[in-house]
Order: structure tokens, then C-alpha cells, then sequence
């Protein structure tokens, strides 16, 4: 398909999803760059290897799971037209991303109070790597709850129907982005190094 052919609004919407997905490119790029670290760095001699992570984390991934459902059913109740429905699954879905940030920070606090530190004396260079990912990942859920308060003003305004709906779908694709790149780290993180 030649990506310069169709009407303006057609083109204006490729350009969208293109951008979108050149963004998703490089994120995951980053957090490569992270993980490839992380595991460069297991074979330093100061490395922990008996370190259980915090609980909360745990929680908070099955948090942003549901979340991603709730986003799903938005899209298809918008899809449907079901306006009032969609508005409420979005509500959800902004809900549980709060939850989701609350409950990393809790892990934070865990970490914490076991001992473990970001920098200083008590820290090791483990627990900062999990810190950092988690702490960037926190600051892409805050760009994700940004786009999904977009979104659900223009929900609440009227701006999507069963015809036009790219603004839920990209939102969308960006939320679930985030649930996939959260349970790759969590698994990463539980079981490297």
C-alpha cells in the first residue's frame, strides 16, 4: 500500500499510528539497553544473588493486567456503541493505573525496608538496576495515565463512535504496550541473575 495515497484524514491517521510505533521502537530499545546491563553486570563479584522482590510488585502486575482488560473492553464497548459503557471501563482502567503506581512505590518502600537503597552505602548495584527500571517504567505508566486522561475527555465529549475510534486504539495500544513491557521485566528481573 503506497502510504502517500488516500484522503487527508487517512494519512493524518497513518502518520499517528507511525509515530506511535516509532516511540513503542524506541522505548524497547531502552529497556534493552537496561536489561542488557543488568545482565553484563550479574557477573561483577559484588553481585546479589539472593534477593526476593518486593511483594507489591507482584500485586501491581496483575493490577496493570486488568488494567489492560479494562482498557480492551472500553475499545469494544466504544466500538459497539456503547458510549456510557466505554466511559466507565476507561474510568476503570485510569483507576487501576493509579493503583498500579501506588503499589510499585509500596515495593519501593519494601526494598527500603529491608535494607536495600537506590545509592549509598547500603545499596548494591542489583537492587539499583531494579530500582531504575521500575522507577523509568513508573515515569511510561505516568505518559500512559497522560494519554488515557486524553482520551477519556474526548470519550466524554463525544469524539469517538463506531466509525472513529483511532484516539481509544492508539491510547489503547500504548496502555497494553506497557502491560507487556512491565510482565517481560518482572519475569526478567525474577528470573536473571
Amino acid at each position: 500500500m503506497d502510504l502517500t495515497q488516500g484522503t487527508s484524514k487517512e494519512k493524518n491517521d497513518r502518520a499517528k499510528k507511525m509515530m506511535l510505533w516509532f516511540g513503542i521502537v524506541s522505548l524497547i530499545m531502552g529497556f534493552a539497553g537496561w536489561t542488557s546491563a543488568y545482565i553484563v553486570s550479574s557477573s561483577r563479584e559484588d553481585w546479589v544473588t539472593e534477593l526476593n522482590l518486593p511483594s507489591s510488585f507482584f500485586i501491581s502486575t496483575a493490577i496493570i493486567i486488568v488494567s489492560s482488560l479494562t482498557y480492551i473492553l472500553a475499545k469494544k464497548s466504544v466500538q459497539e456503541g456503547n458510549g456510557k459503557m466505554a466511559t466507565k471501563w476507561l474510568w476503570a482502567t485510569l483507576g487501576l493505573g493509579f493503583v498500579f503506581i501506588i503499589m510499585q512505590f509500596n515495593g519501593f518502600s519494601q526494598m527500603v525496608a529491608e535494607g536495600y537503597y537506590f545509592t549509598g552505602p547500603t545499596s548494591n548495584i542489583k537492587m539499583s538496576y531494579i530500582f531504575l527500571i521500575a522507577a523509568v517504567h513508573i515515569a511510561h505508566v505516568v505518559a500512559g495515565i497522560i494519554s488515557l486522561l486524553v482520551v477519556l475527555f474526548n470519550q466524554t465529549k463525544g469524539k469517538y463512535s463506531p466509525s472513529e475510534y483511532l484516539g481509544i486504539s492508539l491510547g489503547a495500544t500504548f496502555w497494553h504496550f506497557l502491560d507487556l513491557l512491565w510482565v517481560y521485566l518482572m519475569g526478567f528481573m525474577y528470573f536473571v541473575g
